[in-house]
């Protein structure tokens, strides 16, 4: 008689009003960024080449790359409360320099460094405090449940960002509207941010270690090849695909950004008990050939159907890789320094970028979009047979047999 109101309980702790402002501010983060999948368009209006937008992508890479082995402590030292409004300014600060620029000068490398070093530290928020209101054994499920919120503003951001290319006749003013709209929504994001964290009480650590010595002493192990190869699928699709489908001569990215939150959420809700049943580890494997198989059919793309199929592949790739690799990642550290390990481990998914973006222009401006999207495939390819020794050797801890309780009966989880 007692276990239903536990568990009715414990439901309301975990997907309460902490949940649902979090899942709000996620859904409205996720749309703004959608908005500027068009950058590396801007980059080409502005006289660029592909691996122009490559570089400046990596720089901004470079320099949240570096902050965040640098100056991560922070976010354990000072907590969500502090941290999580500066980043949401910096990205809005980014957004409108964004506007402003009219050459390929200082002024778009800075936009992009401020832009992406905001958007990558709201992110490590968001996960650092949707993981510190949940009991350890839940974390994975709450990561993925919070991530389908993203799907949601993905849609709304990819297909706005379409209908503003096609109504807006100028070209200039289509890109301060999608940069302005961006900046727009983080003012919104703010907004929920501050209510969010309103009544929240950090207490600070004795002495929070640096981050090289943290990631030293908690090596999260072969999961960091995992997060940049997820960095990896982040440019070439939020990066490189608005150009790939103009010189196909396809109108808008829209329909694959659709199919892929689609398929991401729907995969989402149907594995999200996977952590505890097949573990981490093979969620981990399945989501990278996820992301084999919808790079490879990218690469043979020439009609706008035929984005569904990839999209839908890369969408379940991106469902079970994004919360195997945060929850194995940041779990590899202690709770009282789970900030930083969340920012350590979403940094090699940064770091990914950095070493691909570069890369990735300069072999489709001298080989093409296909022999592109054929390497990241054969580098994801690559990372999941290697993966799978880890799979096959190591046992998750998630997925150990525990005792029933009626607690478990009661939830149905």
């Amino acid at each position: 008689m007692t276990a239903a109101p536990n568990n009715n309980a414990t439901m309301s702790g975990l997907y309460g009003r902490t949940f649902w402002l979090a899942y709000l501010a996620n859904s409205a983060l996720v749309m703004g960024n959608a908005l500027t999948f068009r950058f590396a368009e801007l980059v080409h209006f502005l006289g660029g080449t592909e691996s122009a937008a490559g570089d400046i992508v990596a720089f901004g890479t470079a320099v949240a790359v570096v902050l965040r082995l640098s100056v991560s402590h922070v976010l354990d030292d000072y907590g969500t409360r502090r941290m999580w409004p500066i980043c949401t300014l910096l990205y809005i600060g980014g957004s409108l320099l964004f506007m402003t620029a009219n050459d390929l000068s200082w002024v778009l490398f800075a936009a992009r460094a401020s832009f992406f070093v905001g958007l990558t530290g709201m992110f490590a928020c968001s996960m650092t405090h949707i993981q510190n209101h949940v009991p350890p054994e839940r974390r994975t499920e709450i990561i993925g449940n919070l991530g389908s919120s993203g799907f949601v503003g993905m849609i709304l951001g990819s297909n706005f960002g379409d209908w503003v290319l096609l109504v807006v006749p100028d070209k200039r003013y289509k890109f301060m509207v999608l940069f302005g709209g961006a900046a727009l929504i983080g003012l919104f994001y703010l907004g929920v941010v501050l209510l969010l964290t309103r009544d929240q009480q950090h207490e600070r650590p004795c002495r929070t270690p640096p981050a090289f010595r943290l990631l030293l002493r908690f090596w999260p192990g072969a999961v960091v090849a995992a997060a940049m190869i997820m960095g990896l699928g982040v440019t070439a699709t939020q990066t490189f695909l608005t150009r790939f489908a103009t010189h196909q001569k396809i109108e808008g990215i829209g329909a694959f950004f659709t199919g892929y939150a689609m398929s991401a959420f729907v995969f989402r809700l149907l594995v999200q008990n996977w952590s505890r049943t097949i573990g981490r580890h093979w969620m981990l494997v399945r989501g990278l050939l996820g992301h084999v198989a919808g790079h490879t059919l990218l690469a043979f793309v020439t009609d706008w159907w035929q984005l569904i199929p990839a999209s839908i592949l890369c969408g379940f790739g991106h469902a079970l890789l994004f919360p195997a690799v945060v929850s194995l990642g940041s779990g590899a550290f202690p709770k009282e320094c789970r900030g930083t390990g969340t920012a350590i481990i979403l940094g090699f998914t940064d770091f990914g970028s950095l070493l691909f973006a570069p890369l990735l222009g300069r072999i489709i401006d001298d080989f093409g979009f296909r022999a592109m999207y054929l390497t990241s495939s054969g580098a994801a390819l690559a990372v999941a047979l290697a993966y799978m020794l880890v799979a096959v050797w190591h046992v998750d801890e998630e997925s150990r047999p525990v005792p029933d309780t009626d607690e478990d009966a009661a939830s149905g989880l």
